[in-house]
């Protein structure tokens, strides 16, 4: 996603949600309805950075990973 490429990155959390802990658990979690969350990651879906961030910590918790960003040395 951090190379433009907002279309692809949205496709890939998708799969990997409906892969990993699926949209139910993902809305219980979120208290963000399943149905919101399937068109806030489909084709023409255009998630809130709150909400993105919301999914993004939980996802990062159920897999036992943290994510980091940092600049990048120009």
């Amino acid at each position: 996603m951090l190379t433009g490429d907002v279309d692809t990155g949205r496709a890939i959390l998708r799969d990997y949600i409906k892969a990993t802990v699926g949209f139910e658990k993902l809305s219980e979690a979120t208290a963000t309805p399943a149905k919101s969350l399937v068109r806030m990651f489909g084709p023409r879906g255009n998630p809130q950075a709150r909400n993105l961030f919301c999914v993004i910590g939980f996802l990062q918790k159920q897999a036992g990973i943290a994510l980091h960003v940092a600049p990048q040395p120009r």
